[in-house]
């Protein structure tokens, strides 16, 4: 069995996989203080409530795009798992050809993405990852990422609507059942959800025309992913695990 550890800026992903299964999944807060020891206790904890063994994980890769949460969390892996973790970067391979002005800038979760939707759906793709910031990501037909767009996430954007203003609300991320709203709450869910899924649709059709490909699939990650594809005419496919299957993807390759 495997780890694979998606350090996201908000949430940290981890997932267990029993060669190409995964086993479980869990969700914790990104937190750049947190020490090797409470990392530690949270692998005990998860562990123990699925029933598995932590002497079985054989090895562990990790995504990140927080550096300073790294050196608690390699030190909790070699500590607790008793393993040197592989990380995604500079000399991993990944067969991605990085088509842009300075690849180092890519973050690592991005491209973990774009190997398993290759992988998975083959190319030429657009892949949407709703995390912190809406990243949207063009690959070609053969296998190259072309660069992409970066946008605020939807939290994001309904927390500095919330925070820069004095009397607009705090609203939970639900679609309303009609675009124009009938009151405060109704009017600003729509402009979230109805908004970003607009906003979606556009950038993908411009995409699609600049790539110049035939067949361009749009796949779709991240916690707000499958809301957005109930109001997209674009999104294809949803797949909540695409990290995690990048990351496991990426470790066979260079076991």
């Amino acid at each position: 069995m495997i780890l694979v550890i998606d350090v996201g800026n908000t949430q940290t992903i981890f997932g267990v996989y029993d060669r190409k299964k995964l086993v479980c999944r869990w969700k914790m807060s990104t937190n750049k203080e947190k020490t090797s020891d409470e990392f530690g206790a949270f692998f005990s904890s998860m562990f123990n409530i699925e029933k598995i063994d932590m002497s079985v994980i054989e090895n562990v890769i990790i995504s990140s795009v927080v550096p300073p949460v790294m050196y608690s969390l390699e030190h909790a892996i070699r500590k607790f798992f008793k393993v040197e973790p592989m990380i995604v970067g500079p000399g991993i391979k990944t067969g991605i050809n990085i088509k842009v002005e300075n690849p180092r800038e890519v973050g690592s979760d991005i491209i973990v993405n774009a190997v398993a939707a290759c992988e998975l759906y083959g190319g030429p793709l657009i892949i949407v990852d709703f995390g912190t910031a809406t990243v949207i990501c063009a690959i070609s037909s053969k296998n190259e990422y072309l660069g992409g767009v970066i946008c605020p996430g939807i939290k994001v954007s309904a927390n500095a609507l919330f925070e820069k203003t004095s009397k607009l609300p705090k609203v939970d991320l639900v679609k309303p059942d009609t675009v124009i709203g009938r009151n405060t709450v109704s009017c600003i869910q729509s402009g979230l959800i109805y908004g970003f899924a607009g906003q979606i649709d556009y950038i993908i059709g411009r995409m699609k025309k600049e790539m110049n490909e035939e067949n361009v699939k749009v796949i779709a990650t991240g916690g707000l992913a499958k809301l957005i594809q109930e109001e997209s005419e674009t999104i294809d496919i949803v797949n909540s695990n695409l990290t995690l299957e990048g990351l496991r993807i990426v470790y066979e390759k260079n076991k």
